[in-house]
């Protein structure tokens, strides 16, 4: 008997972020359209990603490829899905065989990745795939992504070298407690300013995937375009199934 709370919860949920998000826009001079949510749903059941998928969202993430690869073939073909995180270069086919609607992959955080899914997107025939290249904004030892004076570098690598891939933009995550996300924010910006120079292309076509559900708010004020929200929608997470990329 507890889903129609759960359910109620979930889409409640939703419907907060949606107007914590169009209300953070406003403050920052942004159409709320402009901005995307993606719902993180990692660990959590198909059920309940249906439940808000019925609330009228259709844009999900996911992290972990074995899971995605078993729960996206169960939900509807127009959900926009997006990978988020760190991929080993040899599941990339595994993935986009898996998920023939994966919309965005975020994020190519080296050369060898980047080859990898182009070689799988042509091997499928699919429509080219956007990719947002991950930025190591925090300096964490810890965390995936490229050291911000090689995004320029790796981003043109996407540009000339990868037909089959649409660089997209630029993401990253903040640190775990969120003290210094105005300073990785920052260097995202700074980031896009640098890599859209060396592409000759205007900043509005350059995304920023940048928040979480701690900091979501802060980071659509600061330019992001892109925000991943998980717990605040989905509740607490159970890791226990948690399987590498």
């Amino acid at each position: 008997m507890a889903a129609p709370a759960v359910k109620g919860v979930a889409v409640t949920a939703l419907r907060s972020v949606l107007l914590r998000v169009r209300h953070a826009a406003e403050r920052a001079g942004t159409q709320p359209e402009r901005v995307r949510v993606v719902a993180v749903s990692k660990t959590k059941p198909e059920s309940l990603i249906r439940q808000v998928y019925d609330a009228g969202h259709r844009c999900f993430g996911e992290n972990y490829v074995q899971e995605f690869v078993q729960k996206a073939p169960q939900l509807p073909e127009d959900i926009e899905w997006h990978f988020i995180g760190h991929l080993q270069s040899n599941k990339a086919k595994t993935l986009l065989d898996g998920v023939p609607n994966l919309a965005f992959f975020e994020g190519v955080d080296n050369e060898k990745i980047a080859n990898h899914l182009n070689r799988a997107v042509s091997s499928i025939g699919r429509n080219p795939l956007k990719v947002f290249v991950q930025v190591n904004t925090s300096g964490e030892a810890s965390k995936s992504g490229i050291d911000p004076s090689g995004c320029v570098r790796l981003a043109e690598h996407v540009k000339s070298r990868c037909p089959h891939l649409e660089f997209s933009g630029l993401m990253t995550i903040g640190m775990p407690d969120y003290t210094s996300t105005p300073e990785n924010f920052r260097t995202l910006s700074n980031c896009r300013a640098e890599v859209c120079k060396a592409l000759g292309i205007e900043e509005d076509q350059c995304e920023l995937s940048m928040g979480m559900s701690g900091d979501f708010e802060q980071a659509i004020e600061m330019g992001s375009t892109n925000v991943r929200i998980g717990s605040t929608i989905f509740g607490p997470r159970d890791y226990s199934k948690k399987q590498p990329n």
